[in-house]
């Protein structure tokens, strides 16, 4: 099997907005495989010049763990091109089919040497902030198996996170919402991310770690989404809303 075939038509697919049938209906793979591919898929954005920023976490529900049969999260890459600023518009012809969802990020203030734990996760972070994340899987009609989804960099599209909050600023138990055009499109708590958000700060340090992926000072990670992930248009305005952490929201520009 040619990984590097595999990563090269997903990092176009993504590049050029061009949907591509799944993986693992030509090429079964693993969870291994599929990782490998995704790190050589990103290592060609690098080369290009973007600049790894940290990693997101994805199946942070344990509900949706035991739908896909995993025992852990998936993870992904987040670069500097990913990153939205607030102000400035999302090109909708830049996605194929995209989605957005509310989540809590965090920001690294040293470099992380050690799994995160209860004991030590504070003197590694210095902010927290409400985020959204815009998912955008590569494959046709949003289809894909769980390795497929690995191999696609976990669908990481963009994001874009609201004003950095004190480190110890609570995270659990918070009502989030999604607000589209100022409609509440959906709604819940973050505890639905692992059972508290710092969870998947901890795993995110293991899962990195585990990897050979250094995270740095500066970093970022994002914990997981909070509720399900809404099919985003052009022309429309997306906020997300956490209790204690405000919001943010991403305008999404026309054709």
């Amino acid at each position: 099997m040619n990984y590097n075939l595999i990563a090269d038509s997903l990092d176009k697919a993504a590049m050029y907005a061009t949907p591509i049938a799944q993986v693992s209906g030509q090429n079964p793979i693993n969870l291994d495989e599929a990782y490998a591919i995704q790190s050589i898929s990103l290592a060609k954005r690098y080369v290009r010049g973007e600049k790894f920023l940290g990693i997101k976490l994805g199946f942070t529900s344990k509900a949706k763990m035991e739908q896909m049969g995993v025992h852990d999260m998936i993870w992904g890459r987040l670069t500097d091109r990913m990153l939205y600023m607030e102000n400035e518009e999302l090109d909708i012809q830049d996605f194929i089919h995209p989605r957005a969802e509310p989540e809590i990020a965090f920001r690294l203030s040293q470099d992380v040497d050690c799994i995160l734990d209860e004991s030590n996760a504070m003197d590694y972070i210095d902010g927290v902030a409400v985020a959204i994340e815009i998912i955008d899987s590569r494959y046709e009609n949003f289809k894909f198996s769980l390795e497929d989804v690995v191999a696609d960099n976990c669908s990481s599209a963009g994001f874009i996170i609201g004003e950095w909050q004190p480190k110890d600023t609570p995270v659990a138990n918070l009502e989030m919402k999604l607000i589209i055009d100022n409609e509440t499109v959906e709604s819940g708590n973050s505890n639905a991310i692992l059972g508290n958000p710092m969870e998947s700060l901890y795993a995110a340090s293991r899962l990195a770690l585990e990897n050979g992926e250094q995270l740095l000072e500066g970093h970022v990670i994002l914990a997981g989404a909070a509720t399900s992930a809404i099919y985003i248009k052009e022309g429309q305005l997306v906020k997300a809303e956490a209790s204690g952490l405000g919001s943010v929201e991403l305008q999404i520009g026309n054709e």
